[in-house]
């Protein structure tokens, strides 16, 4: 019976009638009901079911777009809970990016950084400082703050300013490797937070501990960009071109590279790999993604300070890397998107259930045991049984299988093209 089933599940008429039924079914909850959590986040998890089905590539991406762009915003925007969910949606879009930017460093390149929110600060800064008034306090020219149509040039600039940034940590490191590696990343992301915190003087850059507020929104064809809903799909272009790019990188000769460098870099260098620049460009193109989405999170927010970016952030990124599966794009992708809804809404609700229960009379439940009080003893504890029953994350890293028999027939074809063109050159010589 068991074999009967798991044989009709793998045909394909039947996945998409499943599918397509389970899609009906969550979106009408979601959209006729005032507030549902559990239809929002169901209706999120058919993106994980979609990556599961026996499709092509193209047609899950089409399916996957179809429900990003059309089908979640639409079925959200049948309560009042709307931006609520856009919200959700948005920072879960930001964690992805950085945690795919954490994944070249980390998951193929073998480098342990712990500092990696402090590239995410460094573009934030970079557009706050100039999207307020605060620019004026040093620059000599020019009318401040900017308009908000400069943060579309602002989301290039926060990601060469994170690069940079990235290269200059990456240069003192190079030396050093594994624990060391991951102490002196640790201090460059905490000495990158203090001189924000303290660069308030003698000039004042960064306004201090009391942060930078009243931020310009962006701009676009005279239209401002203020809503959650508005910011979902600014974040959600910004994450397919990351996504693009990650792959092309991670399949292209530098990915090859980064993946040698990870296993063995005696080994590496010996086959004519430059360790150096090799390193350097991963520091370089991580660190990118997450400036980008820095300039994001400060408009969005219109507000930031020191304390958005703590050592407890890079910690946060870097759990949703190994629990996703180091060296995996789309286990980068389930890591921070589970991350973040288990910190933004699942423990949320959790806890706005439970304190309600409370008020209730119905169970009394001190303060401190509450499920967003207790967010870090939740991640250790899931930590611990992934290390213990899935080591390698939920989607391990996958290497890309090539046929050697195709690999031959092409080779010998070119070779005899080659001697073909050989013979006719040597003809028309004689």
């Amino acid at each position: 019976m068991k074999e009967k089933l798991s044989m009709l599940l793998q045909k394909k008429s039947v996945q998409i009638t499943l599918f397509t039924l389970f899609i009906i079914v969550t979106s009408s909850a979601l959209y006729f009901s005032q507030k549902s959590v559990v239809s929002f986040l169901l209706l999120l998890s058919s993106l994980l079911i979609l990556y599961y089905m026996n499709l092509k590539v193209v047609t899950k991406w089409i399916i996957a777009l179809g429900l990003l762009f059309i089908l979640i915003p639409f079925a959200s925007s049948g309560g009042p809970a709307f931006h609520s969910y856009m919200e959700v949606a948005t920072m879960v879009g930001i964690y992805i990016a950085m945690a795919l930017g954490l994944n070249i460093v980390v998951g193929m390149a073998g480098l342990l950084d712990l500092g990696f929110v402090a590239f995410f600060a460094v573009g934030a800064y970079s557009y706050s400082i100039f999207a307020t008034s605060q620019a004026s306090n040093f620059m000599p020219f020019g009318e401040y703050p900017l308009s908000g149509s400069t943060f579309w040039g602002f989301l290039i600039i926060g990601g060469i300013m994170a690069a940079i940034a990235g290269v200059l940590i990456g240069v003192p490191v190079l030396r050093v490797k594994g624990d060391y590696l991951a102490i002196v990343t640790l201090a460059f992301g905490e000495i990158i937070r203090i001189i924000f915190n303290n660069l308030d003087r003698p000039i004042n850059f960064t306004n201090g501990a009391m942060g930078i507020a009243s931020i310009t929104p962006p701009n676009l064809f005279g239209l401002e960009i203020i809503y959650p809903n508005q910011y979902y799909f600014i974040v959600l272009f910004i994450l397919l071109f990351t996504i693009f790019a990650v792959n092309r990188l991670e399949h292209s000769k530098i990915g090859r590279a980064w993946k040698a460098v990870r296993e063995n870099e005696i080994a590496a260098q010996a086959m004519g790999i430059p360790l150096v620049k090799t390193k350097l460009l991963a520091f370089a193109l991580g660190a990118s993604f997450s400036g980008i989405m820095g300039v994001v999170f400060a408009a969005k927010q219109q507000f930031i300070d020191p304390t958005s970016f703590t050592l407890l952030e890079s910690f946060t990124i870097l759990v949703m890397v190994v629990l996703g599966g180091m060296g995996s794009v789309p286990g980068a992708i389930l890591g921070a998107a589970l991350v973040t809804i288990l910190n933004l809404q699942v423990l949320t609700e959790l806890t706005n259930w439970l304190n309600q229960l409370s008020l209730q009379g119905v169970i009394t439940i001190p303060d401190a045991l509450t499920p967003a009080k207790l967010q870090r003893f939740i991640f250790g504890v899931l930590l611990v049984i992934f290390a213990i029953y899935r080591t390698k994350g939920l989607i391990p890293a996958k290497n890309k299988k090539f046929d050697v028999e195709q690999i031959k027939e092409r080779a010998q074809k070119k070779a005899a093209i080659s001697n073909i063109g050989s013979n006719d050159t040597d003809r028309v010589q004689a």
